[in-house]
């Protein structure tokens, strides 16, 4: 089979070849500055690249391409995992504090009277009627009378309790009649000098050493 070989003046001339391979070129550069560079490297001389957001995406790619370098030039740190932290501490209930438990004080006193030859004293003690006092007395020496009572606070009447003669202790409960004072009175019927111990334990408001 014998090929064909078109004529010449089939074939384009010189010049239509030069003009298309101008053509071509101009295309391609402008291709690259309006496309290309905006979009690789952020460069855009003709501002359509701006336009059309090619600009923006090439000086991305850029930072992204320095950043990336960067990371790579820098030296590996070893993670070392942080120990978990210990939970906090478990609440531990603090039993309520209680009030102090007032006792309220009962009167307790001991009481000397002297007694001379002849001579007699009176110890009283104030109380609330229904009032109890608990007592003991004793002599030092000898024996001496003595008269548990109490005088009305307002007739004056007497009231007596108990008396008696000629002893050197005695010991009993005091139980008040009525509001107002009460105790005791001693006389001294020897030749000595009798010194008599009173205590008192229980409800009563004062004591008093009467002449």
């Amino acid at each position: 089979m014998t090929e064909q070989i078109p004529p010449a003046s089939a074939l384009p001339s010189t010049r239509a070849l030069l003009r298309s391979t101008a053509i071509a070129a101009a295309f391609a550069t402008a291709l690259l500055v309006t496309v290309v560079l905006p979009a690789e490297y952020g460069v855009d001389p003709t501002g359509i690249g701006g336009v059309l957001g090619l600009t923006e995406m090439g000086q991305t790619k850029l930072a992204l391409e320095k950043e990336a370098a960067d990371a790579a030039q820098r030296p590996t740190v070893a993670t070392v995992p942080c120990p978990p932290s210990p939970p906090p501490p478990a609440a531990v209930a603090t039993p309520e504090a209680k009030a102090p438990l007032v006792v309220a004080k009962v009167p307790s006193d001991i009481t000397q009277v002297t007694l001379k030859p002849g001579a007699g004293k009176e110890v009283k003690l104030t109380m609330r009627e229904g009032a109890r006092v608990s007592f003991s007395w004793a002599t030092d020496k000898g024996v001496v009378n003595y008269d548990l009572h109490s005088d009305h606070p307002t007739t004056g009447a007497y009231y007596g309790y108990g008396k008696g003669k000629g002893l050197a202790t005695h010991e009993g409960v005091l139980v008040a009649a009525f509001e107002g004072r009460h105790g005791w009175f001693w006389r001294n019927r020897t030749k000595d000098v009798i010194t008599v111990t009173l205590k008192t334990d229980g409800d009563y408001q004062e004591i008093k050493v009467l002449k």
